[in-house]
């Protein structure tokens, strides 16, 4: 089994997805059929989706933690420091190798570790 879809949701699409873009992906604006237009980034078989909030939902749920694997993580903390990512954690090395702990504008948890 290998997982190829997430959607994340929030009241803030624009902004979410720039936040993303700094982290590397490339985002298409559409709809599927009748449903609300968002934001998809495809890599490698897995799809990538921001979608605003459902009209029953009052905000963006932020107990969803999400990793990637970042090139050059140290040049990459750097850069997210000068936009609105909030850094939790700078690059330390771990049994997993370097990683980082940043947040996103909706409170979700994102871990990057060097590749």
């Amino acid at each position: 089994m290998r997982l190829n879809l997430l959607v994340i949701r929030t009241s803030n699409p624009d902004i979410l997805k720039e936040q993303y873009e700094k982290l590397g992906l490339e985002f298409d604006y559409h709809r599927h059929g009748n449903g609300p237009f968002h934001y998809a980034s495809e890599q490698d078989g897995f799809v990538f989706e921001i979608y605003p909030l459902t009209e029953s939902m009052e905000k963006a749920d932020n107990s969803l933690r999400l990793g990637f694997d970042i090139e050059d993580l140290r040049n990459k903390i750097i850069d997210l420091e000068n936009s609105n990512w909030k850094i939790l954690s700078e690059p330390k090395k771990t049994e997993w190798g370097l990683t980082a702990l940043i947040q996103d504008l909706d409170g979700r948890k994102i871990e990057l570790k060097n590749k």
